[in-house]
């Protein structure tokens, strides 16, 4: 087990009371108190450091009807900017933040069949993120950080990918090779962890102590909300449900193994559902996972029955799948996150209900809500600012008493 430093706790203390202040704003110290479980002396020491730093400020007093009013704080929203970054399999989506998570500006990047060597996605970020810094007209000075979303396996102390088994990259040190490009500090994590983070801060996990949020795009995985905070795993690996087996000597899956959850429920593993039912169907594109999935979108509003068969043969793998997340974690909450779950919408979710009712055990099932995300734009460009806005606290951690004593630093 690692040993949590009085460092990385003040780092985290300052983290939490910041994500209040983002998420209530306006706030007072008594409420941050409340909602955070620190002491308000704790409180009022970190809400001046924020001050200090210029990510929050003071905006007055609340009404009273007696006593002594108390003092408001605010996000400063212009006091910095963050930068989320979405790599997948088909796109790099990247998204510029103001500190109050507010988006100032979006640029996309597709990622053809064929262009996923490192440097080729490398450069694909570079270019989306130049553009969203152009767009917003800021200065680079004002950009606090970041984050970056990769799928698969990532370390995040060192910025290597690991293993991402959809474009067979092994131990790619995907850090180094944007830095060449990005002059910003940069954090990197994967989307399980991103989407989750989204969901905690703006989405359906915000004030449950316990969610799982399933990220369903050409990958699949569960990022896991655990005691009111992210679980990472001892090496930063918890979530990879996707390549649990669900079918044995089932398909074969990127992986290596057999009949994974992902092989049945994944972008790919649809368009298979779809190939073994109706081969010749006009919804088949059979070199595009987005149009494919919009066309059995629009083939289930329209009742078409091949579309209504292959979601519902969809929901059942992934039924069961997430049966056994209820089983194991027994959450308050499951969302259904990504761009194939946001496609598909209600209609999956619909029958997704009904078969994790047909497999999971009746008492934790009762306890658990299974919705769609309610975050209207690319959750993982969300999450993976917030890795950003970690990395920014973590790094003033040591300069915050000199902050004090000196008056305001600028942020850099």
């Amino acid at each position: 087990m690692v040993k949590r430093t009085s460092r990385d706790i003040r780092t985290a203390n300052r983290y939490e009371v910041l994500r209040q202040i983002i998420a209530e704003s306006p706030t007072s110290r008594q409420e941050l108190a409340a909602a955070t479980g620190l002491s308000l002396a704790t409180v009022a020491t970190l809400v001046g450091e924020l001050i200090d730093l210029r990510m929050i400020t003071e905006v007055g007093f609340e009404d009273s009807a007696g006593g002594r009013p108390r003092g408001l704080v605010a996000v400063n929203a212009s006091g910095g900017a963050l930068i989320g970054v979405d790599i997948a399999e088909t796109y790099v989506h990247v998204e510029l933040f103001d500190l109050g998570l507010n988006v100032l500006a979006r640029a996309e990047e597709d990622v053809r069949p064929g262009e996923s060597l490192p440097e080729q996605v490398v450069g694909h970020v570079a270019a989306a993120v130049g553009s969203v810094v152009t767009q917003a007209g800021i200065e680079g000075a004002r950009v606090l950080g970041v984050g970056v979303s990769v799928p698969g396996q990532v370390d995040r102390a060192t910025g290597i990918a690991e293993y991402a088994p959809n474009w067979d990259w092994h131990d790619v040190p995907l850090l180094d090779l944007l830095t060449e490009h990005i002059a910003y500090p940069l954090h990197l994590d994967n989307p399980l962890r991103a989407g989750a983070l989204a969901e905690l801060w703006f989405g359906a996990a915000r004030g449950r102590g316990n969610a799982v949020v399933v990220n369903l795009g050409t990958g699949v995985g569960a990022g896991l909300i655990l005691g009111g905070g992210l679980h990472r795993g001892v090496s930063n690996s918890a979530g990879e449900w996707g390549h649990t087996t669900i079918v044995l000597d089932g398909r074969p899956c990127r992986c290596g193994n057999q009949g994974c959850v992902e092989t049945y429920v994944g972008a790919p593993g649809i368009m298979l559902n779809l190939r073994e039912l109706s081969p010749g169907s006009p919804l088949l594109h059979p070199e595009d996972q987005t149009a494919t999935i919009d066309a059995l979108a629009r083939g289930m509003i329209e009742q078409d029955p091949v579309a209504v068969q292959v979601v519902r043969d969809t929901a059942r793998y992934l039924g069961a799948g997430i049966a056994t997340l209820v089983n194991i974690f027994n959450p308050e909450v499951i969302v259904l996150s990504s761009w194939v779950a946001a496609a598909l919408g209600e209609p999956l979710v619909a029958e997704v209900r009904e078969a994790v009712a047909r497999h999971a055990l009746p008492r934790p099932l009762a306890a658990t809500e299974i919705v769609l995300s309610p975050i209207p734009h690319a959750p993982a460009c969300l999450g993976a600012a917030t890795f950003a806005l970690e990395g920014a606290l973590s790094a003033v951690t040591q300069r915050s008493s000199a902050a004090r004593r000196s008056g305001p630093v600028p942020l850099k």
